[in-house]
């Protein structure tokens, strides 16, 4: 299988995949990847992609920051060796990064995204934070021991500085001397070897009393501690030893517990390097526009439009290729450079890598088979060592795959028998492919041999297929046609060149009669095949332009649906609070007739109930969405014809009334009983208008059928007209039967309303009068009931 792997370039194909890996677990998982030959193992592998490529179209992306391969540094902690703050930091990292992993799957389950492989892996992660908060609380990102991890180290590191800030308060003072600034070389403070010192010049080596750690390389500089902090500075070393000790038990505590939990971290390690593999393969699946294959163990392999993963995307020429259905054997046949071997190479890298679990560059409902063993004699491996020939170099490779190949292999020949004389090479080849068709194994081949092509006419099971060559401008188009042999071009392609015709027609006359009628038959099957690609591809355009039509149609009505249907909510929801707001006033209106009616008995509570049911019953149905909108009432009065006085019925309520006044073509207000309300035209149905009468002395006297408003309006008119006003609607009020009207007279200088309160306290009809309450138009109105 190695060498089968390295023909085919599998391992170049690995390094790929590998730059998609996030960390080296992935990578070191990638380098141990090799096919698989279980059927069901390379189920579940290409199953685990899918699910990873389908986190990543919803996602985008998955989590796998900062996973680091802690395996080392777990082995170690178990034989109890001290891990270092790095190690440790790579550890919390580790957990951090797995616990954000099994966050994010359990997001995506709540997000209703069907998993099963993914969320079975996260199962297994155990979320480790007290060990990942320990090391955190312990050790900051620059892998730096806190003064938080124990008292101890805190209160020794208080020491340091305080030591620190005594030796050099001492020293900085002695630089800013004047007389001994002249001594430096420098007015620094500087250490060596972790003790405080000042540069001192040589010749004033005397004046400075202590130790000598170092000096200049020219020799002019010594480098001294002053007798003055030597105390100190050998404080500040037993303090900084102690700090050591402290960082080592601390770490020590540390390495133990990462040793409690060795084989939860080992179950993580293991879990997020499975993790990290899936998801490059599903971020590689991605790059190369890859799709999930359906698996056989039959040997059936089913290439949609396949791609060469190897080859630069603006040159790959994708193909058709298929082999285990009707046919078991294949023979390419075609021009040098035309692209057979790279057909044979796609064969068996996608087969290697369908085995692998990886997608591979291919359509949907492409097929692969899970074969048990995969040979390849492909390319020239002529050994100068071993004093071989290319043909016997081919040769030796034939022998051994002859040998070992079974009805479960896929065996892919290049140039078969090439390397020595046509005849022979033709005889052995056709005799090799007979027997690996009688193993029962699938073969791919190429030949230059013409022989080969009436081969694949004579064998059930073997079928030609070529690589396409254009004569016009004398290039491969690297096209596989299955079912066509490759023809031979020469004679062709010397007449483009510019060969003379006579020498062409000689040419022709050489060879036999057999295989001029092959070759007019595979012009003319070539012709026939571009012919009906050419009708397929009009077809095909035509079914997508069809399809394109039919989706924007289904669109464009979804859309009109929706914008119907949020119509009807809004005109439902204006319309309900339309209603709301009018049983609101009405329910006030009612309020406010019941305060009436304390001070006056005459105002029935039946009557009250009456007017309330009206109310409610005058509530529009707002009607389904699915029924028809009811017509217009045909029966609606027209505004024209409506007029003050006229009998008519409110369609909404089926009560009758007469309208009082006019407000405009669309509305009116009509006297319900005791109630005067504005009704839309469309509402109204003329009934009947009262017969004119001629004057006559009795015309003063009217019944309660008689148009007289509830209320009176003075504004604006003359003192002495608006009392004369005022005795002629109280009798006429008196007879049409009211118990109660409203005398408008405005605020103004109050001499209307003291003229109409002076008249109406001397009226035998009225039993009595108040002012206007809020909601009544307060002291420009007065109220008048009578006996």
């Amino acid at each position: 299988m190695e060498r089968v792997c390295r023909v085919l370039e599998y391992d170049k194909m690995k390094k790929q995949l590998m730059q998609h890996a996030s960390s080296s677990l992935g990578k070191k998982r990638i380098e141990r990847l090799m096919p698989d030959t279980d059927l069901e193992k390379v189920q579940y592998a290409q199953n685990a992609t899918f699910e990873g490529a389908k986190v990543l179209r919803l996602k985008g992306q998955a989590p796998l920051g900062g996973i680091r391969d802690i395996r080392a540094s777990i082995k170690r902690a178990a034989i109890s060796g001290m891990l270092n703050e790095q190690e440790l930091l790579d550890i919390a990292s580790t957990i951090y990064g797995s616990r954000r992993f099994k966050s994010f799957i359990e997001q995506c389950l709540e997000d209703e995204i069907e998993l099963s492989i993914l969320p079975a892996l996260a199962g297994d992660i155990v979320p480790l934070t007290g060990l990942e908060r320990s090391i955190k609380q312990s050790i900051d990102d620059n892998g730096e021991v806190l003064d938080s991890a124990s008292p101890q180290l805190r209160s020794i590191r208080q020491q340091i500085r305080s030591h620190e800030s005594s030796v050099r308060s001492k020293l900085e003072s002695m630089t800013r001397s004047s007389s001994k600034r002249k001594m430096l070389s420098d007015a620094i403070i500087t250490i060596r070897n972790d003790r405080y010192v000042i540069p001192v010049k040589q010749e004033y080596r005397g004046q400075f009393g202590g130790l000598v750690h170092d000096q200049s390389s020219s020799g002019a500089t010594l480098f001294i501690e002053p007798d003055a902090v030597v105390a100190i500075n050998n404080q500040l070393r037993e303090a900084r030893v102690k700090e050591r000790q402290e960082i080592e038990r601390i770490l020590h505590e540390l390495t133990a517990e990462v040793s409690e939990e060795g084989e939860n971290l080992q179950t993580v390690v293991d879990t997020m390097e499975e993790v990290d593999f899936l998801f490059a393969k599903s971020y590689y699946s991605r790059e190369i526009k890859a799709s999930q294959p359906e698996l056989n163990g039959d040997g059936r392999l089913d290439f949609k439009k396949a791609r060469h993963p190897l080859i630069p995307k603006e040159e790959i020429v994708p193909i058709d290729v298929e082999l285990g259905n009707s046919f078991q054997s294949l023979v390419i046949t075609g021009p040098n450079t035309g692209g057979k071997t790279v057909t044979l190479k796609t064969i068996g890298l996608l087969t290697l890598m369908a085995q692998s679990g990886l997608h591979v560059p291919c359509e949907e409902g492409s097929e692969a088979a899970v074969f048990q063993q995969i040979f390849a004699d492909i390319g020239d491996e002529q050994s100068i060592e071993q004093s071989l020939s290319t043909f016997s170099s081919h040769m030796v490779n034939i022998v051994d795959i002859l040998d070992k190949l079974d009805h479960e292999s896929l065996v892919l020949f290049d140039e078969l028998g090439a390397g020595t004389d046509p005849t022979e090479g033709a005889a052995l080849a056709i005799s090799i492919l007979d027997y690996v068709y009688k193993v029962g194994a699938k073969v791919a081949a190429t030949t230059h041999y013409s022989e080969l092509k009436g081969y694949a006419y004579n064998r059930n099971g073997v079928m030609n297929a070529s690589v396409e060559f254009d004569v016009e401008t004398l290039r491969p188009t690297y096209r596989l046609m299955i079912g066509v042999p490759g023809r031979s071009n020469a004679f062709a392609i010397s007449r483009r060149l510019g060969l003379r015709d006579d020498i062409i027609e000689e040419a022709q006359s050489q060879i036999g009669a057999d295989t001029n009628k092959i070759e007019k038959m595979i012009a003319s099957l070539d012709e026939s095949r571009k012919e009906a690609e050419s009708e397929l591809e009009r077809a095909d355009q035509y079914r997508k332009d069809a399809e394109k039509l039919h989706r924007e149609l289904e669109q464009e009505y979804e859309r009109f649906e929706r914008d119907k249907e949020r119509a009807m909510e809004e005109a439902e929801e204006k319309a309900k609070e339309a209603v709301r707001k009018a049983k609101q006033e009405a329910n006030d209106i009612i309020e406010y007739l019941r305060e009436v009616q304390k001070s006056n008995p005459a105002i029935k509570d039946h009557e009250l109930i009456e007017a309330k049911k009206m109310l409610d019953e005058a509530s529009p149905e707002l009607k389904s969405k699915t029924k028809k909108q009811p017509k217009q009432n045909k029966q609606a009065a027209n505004a024209d014809k409506l007029m003050p006085g006229d009998e008519v019925k409110v369609i909404s309520f089926d009560q009758k009334g007469h309208i009082v006044e006019k407000v405009s073509d669309k509305e009116f207000y009509v006297q319900l009983g005791m109630m005067k309300m504005k009704v839309k035209t469309g509402d109204l149905q003329y009934m009947s208008r009262p017969k004119q009468e001629t004057k006559s002395p009795l015309a003063a006297v009217r019944g309660k059928d008689a148009h007289v408003k509830t209320e009176l309006d003075l504004r604006g008119e003359r003192y002495e007209d608006a009392m004369l006003m005022v005795d002629k609607y109280l009798d006429d009020a008196m007879l049409a039967g009211y118990n109660q009207v409203s005398i408008i007279h405005g605020k103004g200088t109050g001499a209307l309303r003291k003229g109409v309160q002076e008249k109406l306290k001397r009226h035998r009809n009225v039993s009595q009068t108040r002012m206007g309450g809020m909601n009544e138009g307060g002291s420009g109105v007065t109220v008048v009931q009578f006996k």
